[in-house]
């Protein structure tokens, strides 16, 4: 979506990405590996690309086999098992084999920008791994901060001041292409991104939290954002520079932020183990929905995720298609593209 709206469609990106998905998609905590996948291509001795023949290795899942079939653009693994020594490894690796005319970093959100220690920060490893691999390697990175806010961590006003120019504001013209890939991937802040460039505006609570994200004018803008300077104010990439394996990205984590984001994903897929899964009856989960939408309502929300839907409905992550197309089936007229909206009170 914004390489098209930056550099047009005639060169294709390849796009480095991590195989990390929500416990809704993927049961095993943490980051995939290239061992969690058959059908993975060689690029370089430590890069693999993703083909949409490629199939995660269960119990685990991912969504990037589909995503390849439905994009473009080259999906390459990044692959954190061996630290930001083994991502700048990577990195180098794909530099030196494709030399590309542009490298950019891209964040929706803006919490790679992070100090470390906001309380509000909840998922800061596959940032700053990446943030501080960029900073290694000996070639020009462009970092980019789509949607300022839309993650739920840090918001807009929490990062103002550390946001460069903007560079373009995405347009309904520019998430064209890939509304039907957001017609299914659960990723919440790509989806408000792509639903404020529609011109959505509200609040709109995500993550199994219930947090408040603010939908405004600022929310399809993206900004530059000096590499260097991000490094300095970012505690925790600083602190891994030299890792080497995962676990010491994590220790890490637990000392400078208070936490790391893979513990809570093990203690909640151990909740969701025991969590039965069973064919959905309409009348109560349209009942349960109007009992959320008078709540949510309450609070001043006026979208929300299908992803939280299901968390908040404590339904099985496996029935998130199920629900969604059980609400776009009933209640159309309430669906903001990729956002569920919540009614006014009647």
């Amino acid at each position: 979506m914004l390489h098209a709206a930056l550099y047009g469609d005639e060169d294709q990106a390849v796009i480095l990405t991590y195989a990390w998905d929500r416990l809704l998609v993927d049961p095993v905590p943490g980051p995939r590996g290239a061992h969690d996948f058959t059908g993975l291509e060689v690029i370089t001795p430590s890069v693999w690309s993703v083909p949409a023949t490629a199939r995660p290795v269960a119990p685990a899942g991912s969504t990037l086999p589909r995503l390849a079939s439905e994009l473009p653009q080259t999906l390459a693994l990044l692959d954190p098992s061996h630290g930001v020594e083994g991502v700048t490894r990577q990195l180098e690796e794909l530099l030196a084999h494709l030399a590309p005319e542009s490298i950019d970093l891209l964040d929706v959100g803006g919490d790679i920008l992070a100090r470390g220690d906001e309380p509000t920060l909840k998922s800061p490893l596959a940032d700053t791994v990446t943030l501080a691999a960029c900073c290694r390697v000996n070639a020009p990175v462009r970092l980019l901060i789509a949607g300022p806010g839309l993650d739920g961590e840090l918001s807009a006003d929490d990062l103002r001041l550390s946001l460069g120019p903007v560079v373009h504001t995405l347009t309904a013209e520019d998430v064209a292409p890939i509304g039907n890939v957001l017609e299914w991937h659960p990723s919440e802040a790509t989806g408000m991104l792509a639903a404020t460039a529609r011109g959505t505006r509200g609040i709109c609570e995500v993550r199994d939290a219930g947090l408040p994200v603010p939908l405004t004018d600022e929310s399809p803008r993206v900004h530059e954002v000096d590499l260097d300077e991000a490094l300095s104010h970012n505690t925790l990439a600083r602190a891994i520079m030299a890792t080497t394996t995962l676990d010491e990205v994590e220790a890490h984590s637990r000392e400078v932020c208070g936490f790391s984001e893979i513990d809570y994903e093990r203690n909640k897929a151990l909740w969701l183990k025991d969590q039965a899964s069973a064919p959905l009856d309409a009348d109560t989960v349209l009942r349960q929905v109007d009992e959320f939408e008078s709540e949510a309502r309450a609070r001043g929300v006026t979208h929300t995720t299908f992803r939280h839907l299901t968390e908040v409905l404590n339904l099985n992550g496996t029935q998130r298609s199920d629900l969604r197309q059980l609400l776009l089936t009933r209640r159309p007229e309430q669906y903001a593209a990729p956002l569920w909206r919540i009614p006014d009170a009647t």
